[in-house]
């Protein structure tokens, strides 16, 4: 061996490791992130998103209702779960509206647009008539039904310019008619109109922006040129300024955005008490059944301010919670709308989506003093029967929508019950306790030999 130049032997250098390279795979960041990208990619996933997300909303509603209302009832001399009860039975019928809906054929949807619309435009004239309809909160859109119970047929007239404008589009789709701007408008846009003329007859101004909501969705969805969807907006968005410049209810209410004190005459007393409810709940509330603000100081706690109870109670975790659930609903309804080959799946499913996605907005942006009191309840959360029932039945439609895709329907089909039925495609398989105890004997039965 060569010396060195010191006259010592060389220093031997262990050889060097190869570089180990990890795949992607190995990493379990990379990992959750693909099993959780499969898993939103899965045929039944929007089914599952509406469903569940719907089902949780409607379960937390109830429960948020039961706690914001109780103080209301006491004070009314009424028993403490009265509103509860009320809204439990509305959403029991709901709840069969919901499943009647989901098991309808797509044909029977459409076919039940006309008479849905022409009952909507029936009633909504109704609570025009002196002795028929009444005034709620300075607002003349409720018919008496009898008792405590009241029905405002202007939410109907949500679901029933859904499903009634997507029937019209998907029928002049089908004749290639869409390319023409008079049949893109007629008679899509004055039967909407007239729709927000009878409910602006009573004075309702945050129900006719969501049916303006709507009345845009759909054309958006329809390919509505640029020009002729800025000029309807346009109209109607000076119409709104008509609207609120010659009432003053409606200008104090646009100059109580961002309000940090009630103001002269207290004008801005409910939106600033609904900004101290969510800043004292923090991150994880006072408790359920603790808000302070219900005791009066909140109005319309179990209505439209009920997300301001919820923060209050629940904290920044229950109101992010209620956020995310309409997220998943609002991601879930866009899913099944991009995804199907029917025209009037496609327009219905995104009227719905737009309406319910638009209410939560307006209502949660008014909460936070982002918006002006518009007076809308929370989708499916917010107490009110008849806002609750028409709801549900357009989470029907969704859940409905969402079986009938052909990937969702392969994905149904292949499920099969685990014991003790009819496999497809070959004899009844025996029940699996039964393998099982066939197969302990025969091992005892050799061992024995």
């Amino acid at each position: 061996m060569p010396g060195s130049r010191t006259g010592r032997p060389p220093v031997q250098r262990a050889p060097k490791r190869p570089a180990v390279f990890r795949s992607p795979r190995d990493n379990p960041v990379a990992r959750l992130l693909t099993r959780t990208r499969r898993a939103w990619d899965r045929p039944l996933t929007a089914y599952y998103l509406v469903l569940g997300g719907s089902l949780l909303i409607t379960v937390l509603g109830l429960v948020m209702v039961y706690s914001a209302s109780q103080i209301t009832a006491l004070q009314m001399s009424l028993p403490g779960s009265f509103f509860f009860r009320k809204q439990f039975l509305a959403a029991s019928i709901g709840t069969l509206l919901l499943l009647v809906a989901s098991r309808m054929p797509v044909k029977l949807h459409r076919a039940l647009a006309y008479p849905i619309l022409a009952g909507a435009v029936f009633l909504m004239v109704l609570v025009q008539v002196p002795g028929i309809g009444m005034a709620v909160n300075g607002n003349q859109n409720w018919i008496a039904l009898g008792g405590s119970f009241q029905i405002q047929p202007s939410e109907f007239g949500k679901l029933a310019l859904v499903l009634w404008g997507a029937d019209l589009i998907a029928r002049k789709q089908e004749k290639r008619l869409l390319t023409q701007w008079k049949h893109m408008l007629v008679p899509l846009v004055p039967v909407a109109f007239l729709l927000l003329g009878l409910i602006m007859l009573g004075g309702d101004m945050g129900t006719a922006i969501i049916l303006t909501a709507i009345l845009f969705g759909l054309l958006w969805l329809a390919g509505a040129p640029t020009r002729m969807f800025v000029g309807v907006l346009a109209f109607a968005a000076t119409i709104g300024v008509v609207l609120i410049k010659t009432s003053p209810n409606r200008m104090a209410r646009l100059a109580c955005i961002g309000a940090a004190d009630p103001g002269p005459n207290d004008q801005c007393w409910q939106a600033v008490h609904g900004i101290y409810a969510l800043a004292s709940g923090g991150l994880f509330g006072s408790g359920l059944g603790a808000s302070v603000e219900k005791w009066g100081q909140l109005p319309e706690a179990h209505t439209d301010f009920i997300f301001a109870v919820t923060g209050e109670e629940l904290g920044l975790a229950g109101t992010l919670s209620v956020l995310a659930l309409f997220a998943a609903l609002g991601y879930a309804g866009i899913r099944v709308a991009g995804r199907t080959e029917d025209p009037f799946v496609r327009y219905a499913a995104g009227g719905v989506t737009t309406w319910i996605t638009a209410q939560a907005m307006i209502n949660i942006g008014a909460v936070l003093g982002l918006l002006p009191i518009a007076g809308v309840p929370l989708p499916l959360f917010s107490y009110g029967g008849s806002a609750l029932l028409p709801t549900m039945f357009a989470i029907g439609l969704l859940i409905a929508f969402a079986r009938d895709e052909p990937a969702a329907r392969a994905a149904l089909a292949m499920r099969q019950p685990r014991f003790g039925r009819k496999r497809a495609g070959g004899p009844p398989g025996p029940r699996r306790w039964n393998t099982m105890r066939r197969r302990a004997s025969a091992a005892r039965s050799s061992g024995e030999r």
